[in-house]
């Protein structure tokens, strides 16, 4: 796949979704936020989350970045997740540029971060893409 159409589309603040293993077999799936930056794809989520369970098991990911209407065009993207769980000045400043990713502004993204919920402890994600498949040349 040519990885300017991939970098095209996942650099867009669109929802994705994340696929991990259950401990059954079935696929857990879970729309998230998220940034690309330097290669990999990060994703905050609470640190007992059903996410970061399953990849505490199983690291093996798939993602589905979609740009629906009219353009249509998505990719998907296989690889493994790294938990990075050690609070650091570093994985606050990415938290908030996943935030803001998905903002106008840094009054909007602010008053977001403020009136969100609390869902306790979070890690960051960090998933190395292994493989991308372009839908739009099926």
């Amino acid at each position: 796949m040519d990885q300017s159409i991939f970098e095209d589309i996942v650099k867009q603040p669109l929802n994705a979704v994340l696929a991990t293993s259950r401990r059954v077999g079935a696929a857990q799936l879970s729309p998230i936020w998220y940034l690309y930056e330097d290669g990999r794809i990060y994703i905050t989520c609470a640190e007992n989350s059903a996410k970061a369970r399953n990849i505490r098991r199983d690291s093996r990911v798939s993602l589905c970045f979609d740009e629906g209407h009219p353009d249509g065009r998505s990719v998907t993207v296989y690889g493994n997740s790294e938990i990075l769980e050690e609070p650091s000045p570093w994985i606050d400043d990415l938290r908030w540029r996943i935030t803001l990713h998905y903002h106008e502004d840094d009054a909007t993204a602010r008053h977001y971060d403020e009136t969100k919920p609390d869902w306790g402890p979070s890690v960051m994600l960090a998933i190395t893409p292994e493989k991308i498949i372009d839908h739009s040349e099926e």
